[in-house]
């Protein structure tokens, strides 16, 4: 019973230290994390098809495909 409570308050040592390391002084969201540079303004990020089925290309070509088949699997 004793190794419990022990435990117990020495998960809540390591939580208070924790959260007290990860915010700085004068900083609201904490000092830990690196940021991000901002983002050009104006520059959208190039649109790209996520999967194959997405890719108009690629459904040209599989639909010039399977006119070229004649039909027997593959």
């Amino acid at each position: 019973m004793v190794f419990l409570v022990v435990l117990a308050i020495a998960v809540a040592i390591v939580v208070l230290v924790m959260r007290a390391a990860a915010t700085a002084p004068g900083q609201p969201g904490g000092g830990v994390r690196a940021s991000r540079p901002p983002r050009p303004t104006g520059q959208q990020r190039p649109t790209r098809p996520l999967a194959p089925d997405d890719d108009p290309e690629f459904l040209r070509e599989l639909e010039r495909r399977t006119r070229r088949d004649d039909g027997s699997p593959a």
